[in-house]
């Protein structure tokens, strides 16, 4: 069964396919992937690499865990699920919060 790592601490510059190709020296790359923004298309610093089993995806993060990849230490691990999170509040630009304002030093009612 694939087994999915985490990949942080990337360079601006590294792209999915250097994830695939680094990571095929540890076995059989399933996937590689590095997370970009939405609006800017520039890489987040982080990336999902599949593994096709829990043995290569061991040897991976003994591998690669600390290695210096673009000039950056990457970060190796397993993949935690994704958390559910509470809906977000949709609409405006609403922050909450009382009054508005620049500040002190003005008039006071």
């Amino acid at each position: 069964m694939a087994k999915k790592l985490y990949v942080g601490n990337l360079s601006y510059g590294t792209t999915s396919e250097t994830l695939k190709t680094m990571f095929s020296e540890a076995g059989t790359v399933e996937s590689a992937t590095v997370i970009t923004d939405k609006m800017s298309g520039r890489s987040k610093g982080f990336g999902f690499v599949e593994m096709s089993t829990e043995e290569e995806a061991q040897k991976a993060i003994t591998m690669f865990n600390g290695k210096d990849v673009d000039g950056r230490a990457v970060t190796v691990n397993e993949a935690r699920p994704l958390e559910d999170r509470p809906p977000r509040q949709s609409g405006g630009f609403n922050r909450g919060g009382g009054r508005g304002g620049f500040g002190g030093g003005g008039k006071q009612w």
